[in-house]
Order: C-alpha cells, then structure tokens, then sequence
C-alpha cells in the first residue's frame, strides 16, 4: 500500500476505472459528489477543507481493489454524523447496503453517556456488531482511522496519544485479524511515534546509522539465493523485506534484546509461483546455509486465522549473521499484505460485492464468535474487554485428533477446548489428553499440541472450580450460564412444591380441574412463557403464592367450588392480611415478599400517583399513573396492580429526579443553577448543559428529593433564576 498519498478526486476516480467497469464507477462518482456538497464549508483541523478527508479514504479502498459499494461508502462515511443527511438519505440516494455501511462506521452521537469510557466502548460494539455481518464495514473504519493517523500532527499531543493508544489496542489489532498487515504495520508505527517517540526515533536512528551495510548484505544474501534457484530453474522475486519499527520495538522491550540482537533486522523475502516451488526454495536455502534450530515455521500447511501463509526460516549467513527469510506463492503475498481485502477483489468484471468463499466463511469463525460474545456480555465495556481477552491476544494453534486446528488465546486450557468445540462437550468433559497422555484440566495448551476431550453422558457436569481453570470468556459464560440454568430448575422444582403445598391448605389442587387452561391462564397473567418460569418465580421468592391463590379463585370452575365451613371462615377472618412493603416505602396490599422496584423511566417519588406494573420474572414495576411507557401496553389491565405510598413520615430515602431547564444561553447560567440545586436538595446526583438548535441552553440536572413537594419548590426558584425560560420534571 502507498502511504502517505494525497489523491485528487479525480485520480480516485481514475483508480476505480482500472478494474470497475462503467456502472461501478458512476456510482462512485455519484458518492463523491454528494460527499462533496454536504462536506461544503467543513474544515478540517489543518486548515484543509474536509472533503480532502474522505477523499483519501475512497483512495485507500480503491488501493485495495474494494468494490463500487465500498469505495462510494468511503467518500460518505462521514456524511451522516458531521452533516444534515440521515441514512435514509443515504439509502434513498443510494442503497440499503450502503446505507448499512455508513452507519456501521457512525458514532453514536445522539446518545448520552455516562462517561468517555462508555461511549467508547458502545461506539467500538457497535462497530465490530455491523463488522460481523459485513466485513466491508472495518475494512472502511480501518481506511477512515489510517489518513486520521498520518494526518495526526495537527492534533493536539493529548489527542495525538489518545487515538494512537486505541489504534495499538483496537485497530490494528483488527487489522492483523483480517489480515491486513500493511495497515497493521502502519498503524502501530504511527502510534508508536507519538505515544513514545523517545523510543521510536532512537530505533529509526539505530537503523539508519548502519542502512548501508546492512542493505549490502541483504543484497549479496539474495542475489545468492537467487542464483541457487535459477539451477533449479525455479522463477522468484527475492527482495529485502522493510522492516517495521513497532514490531523491532516489541522484540526489543518484550525479549529484553538490545538492537543488534534482532534477527528480522536482516530479512528476505521470496515470492514464488507454486506452493510446490516454495518448498523447493527451503531445501535450496538450507542446503547452502545452516538452518537455526526451531525457527522453521509452516504457515503453508497450517494457515494462521487471518489466511497467513508463508514459509519462514532462519539461517546463519555467510557472514554468521542470522538471516530471516519468508517464502510464499504471489497469491499468498497478496493475501498476506491486503487479508481479506484480497478476496473482495472483483471477479469476472463483476461489480457488486463478491462475498468471500466457504473457504474463507470457516475461517473467520471469529465474526460469529463476536455474535456470540454479544448475547454474553452485560453491557459495552464487557464486550469489549472480552473481545481483546479472546480475539486479539496473542493465539496458540492446536489440533483436534482429527486434524482441524483450533486457534485459542494464549493461556488457554482443556476446558476452553472442550467449549470451543461445542457447550455440551465441555459440559459433559471428564478429563482430556493431550499428545496422547492424560494431563490435569489447568494444563496450558501449546502450539501443535492434540488435544482429545474425554467425555462421559452421565457426569454431573461442570465444576464450579473449572472457572479457575479457564481464559476465554465463551467457557467461563458457558460454565455461568449452566449453573444458573440449574439453580433456576432448583428454584422451579422449589416453587412447584410451595404452590403445591398451599393449595392443599386452601383444600384444592390443579389436578381437579383442567390444568392446560389454568396453565394458560397463570402464563398470561403473570407474563411468562413456560410453567417452569412461573414456577422458578415462586421459588425466587418473586411471586408470592397468595396472589396466584387469588387468581384461581376467580378463575376456577364452577363445578370445582365447595362449601367453605364456619371454621374456614373464622380462620380466614382472624388471620392478619398480608402486605409487602419495599424499602422505597411502596406498599403492596394482600401479597407477602413481592420484588418491588422503582422505574427508571419516570422514577416516581412520594406525592405521585402510582401503580404496580407486573414484569416477567422481574417482580412489580413501579411506576407514575401518567408514565408514557405505560400506554402503548396492550395488556395493561391484566397486568397491573394496585400500589401505595407508606406513610410519609417512615419514608427515609431519596428518590431519584430529573430536571431539565430551558433558557438562553449566557455566561454563568449554569453556575447560578447550580447554586440554586446545591440550596435545595442535599443530593446532586449529575448534571449536563448543552445548545439546543435555537442557540439555547438545555440544562439536565440529576437529584436525590423526598418527596414531589420538594419538586415544586426547587421548580418555582429554579424559574426564577434570570434568562431561565422553564423548568419541569423530566416525565419519561
């Protein structure tokens, strides 16, 4: 890839034109233009208008081949978070996959968060989500984030560090995943310039002092080579491979080795015509040079999980300087540097997105990986860091006794094996063997190792231990979620004797009326799917089973009912009624321990009218009488429940309340609300300012109240405050 390019629109255009026939290039050309209109007036930080900007990332994408859809997503990547147009401009302008490769590279800039880090975090899942159903949307986030990076110097240094650190930890190592190492090696030597650049010019020094030599050599080393194949009449391009500095950087600090001790510092690089003339290449090479021991590697017949292949191999030279030489077919080498960009590259003349082979579809099992660390994970920042636990760290490669390779995080045990292979493999794991003996369950898998799980259909299944013994996150979920699946028939099997039980107390059964339609009624009024959740929620202690009793006696037959007796009737009269108070001091007549929360939609406070909501295996829901959210429900009739405040005087907690205040924008305006909040309630929780469209200010304040008296007197001063023009309750 040529670095450091500045493309002219046109020089793009032309680009696609060598291998994009008529269509493709229109529809290029047409992304430009729109690109160009809604970019008008936009500066970048260097003075140059923005358009410059997109224009080079449509010129990355055209280096690598990429199709029409992709390189017209390039100039309009930016269109939708820095412009007025939405997606469905985009889409109606343009395409539905289009439209979907725009906004899997846009911020999520309309959403508030609570912190940098968040943000960070939702914007990158967002990202890698739409990555795992079109690859094309990282190959275009990965062109955007390499110009910002050569274009880094106008930043400022805090910013300068600030993106190179999650170019090292997230970018690049994308890149390398997909194998596109020539945006992996430039982005890392970027970020190495500015987040240590002590470090950076002292290697870029140390090579520079001895370039002539050492090219010298590397030049006498290959025209050896080459004179070795041409009596074996094989035809290669043999060349000295550039070095990189981050790479030389991580031997140095990693291995602990000074400069010199490097031995990619002299490295050749052989490009042949066939896999077979490859391996003809190492026989010629190692019989004219001394191999070193252990530094032969078969990336051939054992691709990395990124398409990688290659021959490498060290030998002492001439000199006795160790020498690294790759080999690799010119298929492998173009694989090697563009990754999976080399297989997106048109076919036939056609000028739609080919999609990448079943070949290619196994090997990048990883994207359906990601899918799976999704539904996993609690939130955003989880995602993330299982993503870099188990998908950029560095990997072992290990065989199954079939001889499929299994790629796994370094440190990776039997147990992450056995769930990698399939979840009821490693739940039923007894043991495992690895080269053909028996090792314990914490033993760490090595490269090449085979590894066979021993299973037994009648274990009693995981161990909670086992989670001490594994190191990727899809096991240790795997492992949590079986536990949980089994406290959960615990619970149920708990609850069923409970409802059991107090239906013969109360001299009835399921049993003498039809089950199936009182099942079905249970389900429906209460909000579950299955008995057995209905069940787990009596056993959680989440519904109590005086409330189901009360249901059934109105909904049971009319040929089920029986005379109650006097003592009935008296037992039934002296027995105290039962009620479930929460802590927030919400009451819940005729119910004992009920889960009761606050909605955090409308957080009702004491002094609002309230009703109970009744969620699936969540309890009852508290919530304002006029909460919005409550309306667009169906079946809010038959799963509502009547709610009270305790009395005010045994309520002792805050409650949670969101003002917003609407004004005009001037200096000191939020200072003098804050001092009016500050005089008023004991709690701030947060605040936030901002311009609205108007060129007003819209500030959102947090706070911990007692009660909604204490509300209206924190409005009424806060409308006082000059150039303030309203203040009210957030409602939902």
């Amino acid at each position: 890839m040529t670095q450091n390019i500045d493309y002219t629109a046109q020089e793009v255009l032309d680009l696609c034109a060598t291998y994009m026939n008529e269509t493709g290039v229109a529809k290029v050309e047409k992304a430009l233009n729109v690109a160009t209109q809604a970019h008008e007036g936009q500066m970048r930080m260097s003075g140059e208008p923005y358009i410059i900007h997109p224009i080079q990332v449509a010129g990355i994408l055209a280096e690598l081949k990429m199709d029409p859809d992709t390189v017209a997503t390039g100039f309009l990547h930016d269109v939708v978070e820095d412009t007025d147009y939405t997606l469905e401009d985009i889409e109606s302008a343009f395409s539905e996959t289009i439209a979907f490769l725009v906004d899997g590279v846009t911020k999520l800039g309309k959403f508030r968060f609570q912190s940098k880090q968040e943000a960070l975090a939702e914007n990158h899942r967002k990202m890698l989500m739409a990555m795992a159903k079109d690859i094309r949307v990282i190959i275009v986030k990965l062109a955007d984030r390499l110009h910002n990076m050569r274009t880094m110097r106008f930043q400022k240094p805090e910013k300068q560090v600030e993106k190179s650190e999650e170019a090292l930890e997230i970018y690049a190592p994308l890149a390398d995943r997909i194998g596109m190492s020539n945006i992996k090696w430039e982005l890392e030597d970027i970020s190495l310039r500015y987040i240590n650049p002590d470090a950076y010019y002292n290697i870029v020094n140390q090579m520079d002092s001895k370039r002539e030599e050492r090219e010298a050599y590397i030049q006498a080393t290959a025209e050896e080579i080459q004179a070795s194949l041409q009596e074996l009449d094989i035809e290669a391009e043999v060349y000295g491979r550039p070095k990189h500095i981050y790479s030389i950087y991580r031997k140095m600090t990693d291995q602990k080795k000074e400069f010199d001790d490097i031995y990619d510092l002299l490295a050749l690089r052989v490009i042949t015509e066939s896999i077979k003339d490859c391996y003809a290449v190492v026989g010629a090479v190692h019989t004219k040079w001394r191999p070193m021991p252990g530094r032969f590697k078969d990336y051939i017949a054992m691709p990395k999980a990124n398409m990688y292949q290659s021959l490498h191999t060290t030998v002492i030279g001439s000199d006795g300087r160790p020498v690294e030489i790759q080999i690799r077919t010119k298929e492998m080498h173009e694989v090697a540097e563009n990754g999976i960009a080399a297989h997106w590259a048109y076919k036939q003349g056609k000028t739609d997105g080919v999609n990448p082979d079943d070949n290619l579809q196994k090997q990048l099992q990883w994207f359906r990986d990601l899918v799976e660390l999704q539904d996993e994970t609690e939130d955003a920042k989880e995602f993330m860091d299982s993503v870099k636990q188990d998908l950029f760290k560095d990997q072992v490669y290990i065989f199954t006794p079939q001889g499929d390779v299994i790629e796994l995080p370094v440190g990776s045990g039997p147990i992450d094996f056995a769930y990698h292979i399939h979840t009821e493999v490693g739940n039923k794991t007894v043991g495992a063997k690895v080269n053909g003996e028996i090792v314990s369950l914490d033993y760490q898998l090595k490269n090449g190792d085979i590894v066979q799980i021993l299973t037994n259909p009648n274990s009693n299944g995981p161990s909670r231990d086992w989670l001490k013994h594994t190191h990727t996150s899809k096991a240790r979920n795997r492992i949590k979620r079986y536990f949980k699946h089994l406290e959960r028939e615990e619970k149920a099997a708990q609850g069923e004797q409970i409802m059991d039980r107090e239906l013969r107390e109360a001299g009835r059964s399921l049993k003498f009326i039809e089950r199936r339609k009182v099942e079905d009624a249970l389900k429906e009024r209460f909000n579950f799917n299955e008995m057995t959740d209905f069940y787990a929620a009596i056993g959680y202690g989440e519904l109590n089973p005086s409330t189901v009793l009360n249901f059934l006696d109105v909904h049971k037959p009319k040929d089920a009912t029986k005379e109650t007796s006097e003592a009935e009737v008296n037992r039934t009269a002296t027995k105290p009624k039962s009620r479930t108070v929460h802590e927030s001091g919400v009451v819940v007549e005729g119910a004992d321990n009920l889960m009761i929360r606050l909605s955090r939609c409308c957080n009702p406070v004491p002094g609002d009218e309230i009703i109970g909501y009744i969620t699936r295996g969540r309890g009852i829901s508290v919530h304002r009488k006029d909460c919005p959210n409550l309306k667009g429900e169906s079946d809010l009739q038959n799963r509502t429940i009547d709610v009270h405040w305790d009395t005010m005087d045994t309520i002792e907690k805050d409650f949670v309340c969101e003002i917003r205040i609407i004004g005009f924008e001037r200096s000191g305006l939020i200072n003098d609300i804050l001092h009016v909040v500050n005089h008023s309630v004991e709690n701030l929780l947060s605040v936030q300012g901002k311009q609205d469209e108007n060129s007003g200010a819209l500030v959102t304040v947090k706070v911990g109240v007692s009660d909604t008296q204490q509300i209206d007197q924190l409005l009424t001063k806060l409308k006082s405050i000059p150039d303030v023009e309203d203040a009210f309750r957030k409602v939902s």
